[in-house]
């Protein structure tokens, strides 16, 4: 097997392999390319926002309309990252994107955001031999991920969903619902009450626009 059908097929995989050094070159400029165009991103004046739509259409493997992004951005390859349309991305998003990354329409994130697809063995002499394993991460419509949210390897988010600030993300989230916490755990199901009240007590109609 070569270096993707082992992260396809969750096996253990390095990204030097020498047994398929061309593969492994490919990948090496492919990470590099990566992180030269979020570096050219993160260095643009902030009003300079058609010159970063352009990198970010570069950047992604791809990308819908409306979408908003503020630097910095990290990134391990951004080619391995879709992102869907009406999508904000608060400041410093931060994407270990060996393998797929799948962002849907309509989601949000707050700052200090880290989605990882990518995982090493637990055992210490395990680590030290270089294999480490990948797996798939899904966000799917609607979603919005709170600040500082961490979302490890393998999970489903599911449509409009909300992760509270500063959750672990350990496992997959079900649709239609707030989760919170380290690990996060499902608090409660979004509602027609979520309809009327828009935090606590505030009421939608009696806002004044």
């Amino acid at each position: 097997m070569n270096i993707q059908e082992r992260m396809a097929s969750k096996q253990l995989f390095t990204d030097h392999d020498a047994n398929y050094p061309k593969e492994a070159a490919e990948l090496e400029k492919a990470r590099k390319r990566g992180k030269a165009i979020c570096y050219e991103i993160n260095n643009l004046h902030p009003d300079d926002v058609e010159m970063r739509q352009t990198l970010m259409k570069q950047l992604f493997g791809s990308i819908g309309e409306n979408v908003w992004m503020e630097a910095p951005i990290r990134m391990s390859y951004g080619s391995n990252t879709t992102v869907g349309s009406n999508v904000y991305i608060n400041f410093n998003l931060t994407v270990v994107d060996d393998y797929k990354v799948t962002i849907g329409n309509d989601v949000m994130f707050g700052p200090n955001v880290t989605i990882a697809v990518t995982n090493h063995p637990v055992h210490p002499e395990k680590r030290k031999e270089g294999g480490m394993f990948a797996l798939p991460v899904v966000i799917e419509d609607g979603v919005w991920i709170g600040s500082g949210a961490i979302i490890v390897p393998g999970v489903t988010i599911g449509k409009g969903s909300v992760i509270g600030a500063g959750s672990v993300v350990t496992k997959d989230i079900p649709a239609n619902v707030i989760a919170v916490g380290n690990p996060c755990r499902v608090l409660r199901e979004i509602t027609d009450h979520d309809r009327e009240y828009y935090y606590k007590d505030k009421r939608f109609d009696q806002v004044e626009w």
